[in-house]
């Protein structure tokens, strides 16, 4: 038993320096100016935000608990 948690172990290590390294790789392949210009392009693009819901469209949702308590009113 204990020899199967050893073996156990010993490949979580592996598995765990296999991702690590992975992750560095993928680090690397870029220059930094990208790295640093991904946060710029996000924060210019248009965020995509929803038009707010009407009453009238909160109304027509018989089941909608919110508009149950609006008609309340």
């Amino acid at each position: 038993m204990s020899k199967l948690l050893g073996l156990a172990g010993v490949a979580g290590v592996a598995v765990t320096g296999a991702v690590l390294a992975r992750g560095e790789r993928q680090h690397r392949a870029h220059a930094p100016e990208e790295i640093r210009a991904r946060p710029r392009e996000r924060a210019a693009a248009p965020a995509d935000v929803p038009e707010p819901v009407t009453t009238a469209e909160l109304v027509s949702g018989r089941g909608h608990r919110l508009a149950r308590v609006l008609r309340r009113r």
